[in-house]
């Protein structure tokens, strides 16, 4: 089966501040119960995730475009960049803010149960 991402425009993703187009990589009912979310998120400048907790989850997010700026769960801030991996353990907090005036910042993230 071959198909094309599904594009959601979702303002203040995570209580962030923005827009971020949220590309559904695969439908959350294609999870089969595993997880809630894989998609592609792009963040214009200025837009960011906002602080929030995952419960019973996992969060990995690859970077693959542009800078931002990760913060983790004991409030620690990391620049990141292309190739980077943040992981988000059940129960954490973070965030992800674009830190770019002029690039997009593009990366992956799943959501799965743990």
């Amino acid at each position: 089966m071959v198909r094309k991402p599904i594009l959601q425009v979702r303002e203040g993703l995570g209580n962030g501040k923005g827009p971020a187009n949220v590309y559904h990589i695969v439908p959350k009912e294609d999870l089969y119960g595993h997880g809630r979310m894989y998609a592609k998120i792009e963040l214009p400048p200025g837009s960011y995730v906002g602080w929030h907790q995952h419960v019973h989850e996992t969060e990995p997010y690859f970077i693959l475009e542009g800078e931002g700026i990760f913060t983790d769960n004991d409030g620690s801030k990391t620049h990141v960049f292309p190739g980077d991996v943040c992981t988000i353990l059940p129960g954490q907090w973070h965030s992800l803010d674009n830190a770019s005036d002029t690039d997009n910042l593009v990366f992956m993230a799943l959501i799965y149960n743990d």
